[in-house]
């Protein structure tokens, strides 16, 4: 998760991600630039490929939703 983190505060220095309460797609904290430096970031990191059917704002909106993500690509290879 750590390692998470680091990749989100890399890409949004400026949002309190460890702590933040808000929903980051549907409260607008991320853009559509955000994620697309999010998703080369974790796939190169995680060694996973996060596929244009997994691009749903459910899996974006939160770090835990994003490791869990990363947690269900990584068990199907």
């Amino acid at each position: 998760m750590e390692e998470l983190y680091k990749i989100l505060e890399g890409v949004r220095s400026d949002v309190d991600f460890r702590n933040g309460s808000a929903k980051l797609i549907d409260d607008g904290v991320l853009d559509s630039f955000d994620i697309i430096a999010i998703i080369g970031e974790l796939n190169e990191a995680f060694e996973v490929e996060i596929s244009v059917e997994e691009l749903l704002p459910e899996n974006f909106n939160s770090p835990a939703a994003m490791m869990d993500l990363i947690q269900k690509l990584q068990e199907e290879m």
